[in-house]
């Protein structure tokens, strides 16, 4: 029995790609429609409440995507 099965790591690694610029994508339309430069608040300012936000997002955001590319 082979444990690893080489035929999947290509598409694995496209649906990874995939998943990851969805999630950038993401992440910019939120950074559009926010009034502030979160980038800035989070990196300048110190902003540790919008930091937490912004991971909350992503972590939300990427449970979507891994739940929609799993099936």
């Amino acid at each position: 029995m082979d444990a690893l099965h080489l035929q999947y790591l290509p598409s694995a690694a496209i649906y990874a790609l995939l998943g990851i610029v969805i999630l950038i994508v993401a992440f910019w339309i939120i950074e559009k429609i926010t009034p502030e430069n979160l980038w800035k608040q989070i990196i300048e300012k110190q902003n540790v409440a919008l930091a937490l936000l912004a991971s909350a997002f992503m972590i939300s955001v990427a449970l979507i995507i891994s739940s929609a590319i799993h099936g």
